[in-house]
């Protein structure tokens, strides 16, 4: 990445001081920012049912179904600004899991199609907002890059055993936690040095971190929209 802070910068230097500590780099600087709204993703919604082992197949099906809009959306995002310095380094086929999440879904409920299963309005903000950044601000992917594929990277495996064991789902079923083509700890450390390096193509990099908390609150509205759906039974068509 040949990319620099612009020199002599006022506001720049100011954006940047205001978020980053001195030493500190951004995938870090990220981490620390969302840490109050990552955990509490982990205590509402539907993504504690699951951690507590309370949700369904449908319940799960229904959230995976609500992500895969945010998924195409950003890999989408990706892949077409993907010459520009600020994304290439972050746009990485093997870590893009929309393909996965639809071999999933199938596996879920053979008989039906995804389309089947409800969009919520919470999934639809979601992925609009995605391409909303990706058509106005492409370095502010960025933000998306990080919450969900450092996300599903560093927590994928814990879940993937959960959910063998609460649902017994099959390993048909649970592609989206399979890195193949990946040594997944040695990636996260270059995908996080990647974020850390593009960095300084960013002219704004309080608009990065404002995204990713966003980006964590639009996930825990889909969460707690999903939790809603699943408690008035407007899943029921899909249970089994």
């Amino acid at each position: 990445v040949i990319c620099s802070w612009p020199a002599n910068s006022n506001s720049n230097s100011s954006q940047k001081d205001r978020y980053i500590d001195v030493g500190e780099g951004l995938a870090y600087c990220l981490r620390r920012h969302t840490h109050p709204y990552h955990q509490q993703a982990e205590r509402g919604g539907i993504l504690q049912e699951i951690l507590q082992g309370r949700a369904d197949r449908a319940a799960y099906a229904l959230l995976m179904r609500n992500l895969l809009p945010a998924y195409q959306q950003l890999e989408t995002g990706l892949e077409r600004h993907r010459q520009l310095a600020v994304i290439g380094p972050l746009a990485v086929p093997a870590v893009y899991r929309a393909a996965a999440i639809a071999t999933d879904l199938k596996a879920l409920f053979p008989q039906s199609a995804i389309q089947d299963l409800p969009l919520l309005p919470a999934a639809q903000i979601y992925a609009e907002r995605i391409a909303l950044i990706a058509d106005a601000n492409a370095s502010v992917l960025i933000a998306h890059a990080y919450t969900r594929f450092l996300g599903d990277l560093n927590g994928g495996q814990i879940l993937r055993r959960l959910l063998s064991k609460t649902l017994q789902l099959e390993a048909a079923a649970l592609t989206f936690y399979d890195y193949p083509e990946l040594d997944t700890e040695q990636f996260k450390n270059h995908y996080r040095q990647h974020i850390d390096d593009v960095a300084r193509c960013v002219s704004d990099i309080g608009s990065v971190v404002e995204e990713a908390i966003l980006a964590f609150q639009l996930n825990i509205g889909l969460s707690e929209a999903v939790k809603q759906a699943v408690n008035q039974s407007s899943v029921q068509g899909v249970r089994k």
